[in-house]
């Protein structure tokens, strides 16, 4: 039987998959299984992207635990797949998270993916982050919005101190640059550009902000 795509590790990434995860590794390739499978199939994630679910997505994600506080009520906003709040409580059972979502298909997918891979901790809601009205410490999005549009819709998520945590890409920088001034104009400050996971072939890139 041909081996899953998902399990075809390079022994380095499979070493620093088993260290990110720890004892929830096989609970991270159930994930991986799951939605390199029927996460395909629902579109909820692009078929091309299968082959390369750890690095590029699972690790990508689960390296921003270095900045999430321990015991934090996380919220992901626009979580599509659970990226990257699947990888995070995966990486972090002390967080309690949870995933949201405006559409339903994808709120569908993630609740059926939190079941049968056996994900506790983890809680799904359907509702554009505009109009979420809960609190929490920490905010996560990846690939959401551009980075003023994010601190609009989030701002209203933490209280003073909470931090919003954008995974960006290469262009982190540059995004930061342009979008600083309205970051501050909606509550944010000290915002800065971590590197996350030096480890991977190519780091995470996370605009980390706090609350005003």
């Amino acid at each position: 039987m041909t081996q899953p795509a998902t399990l075809e590790l390079p022994p380095p990434i499979r070493e620093i998959a088993r260290e990110v995860f720890g004892p929830r590794f096989a609970l991270a390739v159930r994930y991986a299984e799951h939605l390199g499978s029927v996460g395909a199939a629902r579109g909820v994630i692009g078929p091309r992207e299968t082959a390369r679910l750890w690095e590029r997505h699972l690790l990508n994600c689960a390296v921003v635990a270095d900045l999430v506080p321990t015991d934090a009520r996380l919220l992901d906003v626009g979580s599509g797949a659970g990226l990257p709040g699947i990888p995070l409580a995966l990486a972090r059972p002390d967080l309690r998270v949870t995933l949201l979502d405006s559409m339903l298909r994808r709120t569908t997918y993630l609740t059926e993916v939190i079941r049968e891979i056996g994900l506790s901790g983890v809680d799904v809601v359907r509702v554009r982050a505009e109009s979420h009205r809960a609190r929490y410490d920490v905010v996560t999005a990846r690939a959401v919005a551009a980075l003023p549009t994010l601190g609009v819709w989030t701002s209203h998520l933490v209280g003073k101190g909470g931090v919003l945590l954008a995974l960006r890409g290469e262009q982190a920088d540059a995004e930061l640059g342009e979008g600083e001034r309205a970051l501050a104009a909606a509550g944010w400050h000290e915002a800065r550009v971590h590197a996350c996971g030096m480890g991977l072939g190519q780091p995470t890139r996370v605009v980390r902000a706090v609350r005003r």
